[in-house]
């Protein structure tokens, strides 16, 4: 096992684990502590300088699927070093850039290496080194991108303390340059999985011997409720803090609040891990997103105080945790496993054109309307993804 771990094409679970902590923790997570303080330095609105996040999201939407295929017919290890390399200049050409149209084209810059980076990219290496096996590898490195923002919120705060929000993207550029870039290039397995898949292990899912079509209204149920899913992750990582803070919470406890995502987030894999891999991936996504209609009802029942924003932050976590497995595993579960790169891209693409408009959108309704106003807009599109994930049929 420990050869197989460090020698075989488990080895890409290794590295991808260490990879997307670095990329969620330097590319995704910090712009909720960073962009009101550039709003600040440079005399930019929030919603302009938060526009620049969805503006990097928007552009992952338009690329991932082409970024899938290359990844299909290259390989990981040929695409995602790229993706590694764009993403340390992206953040070191953010820290000098004070013109707003180069903010922007900065921005655009890092959604391109984003593309390659997050777990589009990692779950298209993943099925192209274990095909239609992949589900058991998927699970295992969202367990440790699922540290990626207990890690970095409290080490972006220290970072700003002491280097400030520049120091600290150049800090996250050398990271990436230097570790994850690497680690990409020489350590990612270079193997395509065999035809025919192994057997699952005892108790697992074996992949159908018949599948959905990946086109017509079985694909669109599906990447319509990921896609409104999509919404919740980037709209809450970026504003979630903000409202808890102006609820009255000091900045001390939301910090250790926000920081309890990460585990939530691995407790929940780590459940699915053990007891879900003999339950269906479509009923994986069903409990999840239930979990977070829960944590909204919760919150409109007894209000803001630090526990119930510890009791959100714990059942948000789990719930996108599970969520995100979901998300590699469904199509593989409903679609099968050729061409899984693009087929991933494709659910991808509308799922990061929503995440680009949430950071926005939810920006305009706090300025506008009120925090209230936010999270009801999150649960809307939270029922309309429980309703699309209720109304599709496995195979």
């Amino acid at each position: 096992m420990l050869r197989d771990l460090f020698l075989g094409p488990w080895r890409a679970v290794l590295v991808l684990g260490v990879t997307q902590i670095l990329a969620w923790g330097t590319l995704f997570y910090p712009p909720v502590m960073t962009v009101p303080l550039i709003a600040a330095e440079h005399g930019w609105s929030a919603t302009f300088t938060m526009g620049g996040f969805s503006l990097a999201l928007l552009v992952v939407g338009l690329v991932v699927p082409q970024v899938g295929r290359l990844i299909d017919r290259h390989g990981g290890h040929r695409v995602m070093p790229a993706g590694s390399l764009l993403a340390a200049l992206g953040l070191v050409g953010l820290s000098f850039a004070d013109h707003p149209a180069a903010y922007l084209a900065v921005w655009m810059l890092i959604g391109v290496a984003t593309a390659a980076s997050l777990y589009d990219a990692a779950f298209a290496s993943l099925g192209r080194i274990f095909g239609a096996a992949a589900r058991a590898p998927i699970t295992a490195i969202t367990l440790a991108g699922g540290l990626a923002s207990t890690v970095s919120w409290p080490v972006t705060y220290v970072l700003i303390e002491h280097v400030g929000w520049r120091g600290t993207y150049l800090v996250y550029a050398g990271l990436l340059a230097l570790v994850a870039a690497p680690l990409h290039a020489f350590a990612l397995p270079r193997r395509r999985a065999d035809a025919q898949p192994p057997p699952p292990p005892d108790g697992a899912v074996r992949p159908p011997s018949v599948v959905l079509p990946s086109k017509g209204w079985p694909f669109v149920i599906v990447a319509s409720a990921f896609a409104a899913y999509g919404f919740v992750l980037p709209g809450l990582s970026a504003h979630l803090l903000a409202i808890f803070g102006r609820a009255g919470i000091d900045a001390a406890t939301v910090v250790a609040v926000g920081a309890l995502f990460g585990p939530a987030q691995v407790v929940a894999r780590i459940c699915e891990f053990i007891f879900a891999r003999g339950v269906h991936p479509l009923y994986v996504a069903r409990f999840a997103v239930g979990m977070l209609l829960a944590a909204l009802a919760m919150i409109a029942l007894f209000g803001f105080s630090a526990p119930v924003a510890a009791a959100f932050m714990v059942m948000f976590g789990m719930g996108n945790g599970l969520i995100t497995i979901a998300r590699g595993t469904v199509p593989l579960a409903l679609f099968g496993a050729a061409g899984y790169g693009f087929l991933i891209g494709r659910i991808a693409r509308p799922v990061l054109l929503m995440q680009a408009s949430a950071p926005l959108v939810l920006a305009f309704v706090a300025e506008r309307a009120s925090d209230a106003g936010v999270l009801m807009v999150v649960a809307g599109l939270a029922l309309v993804a429980f309703g699309c994930f209720a109304v599709v049929r496995r195979p």
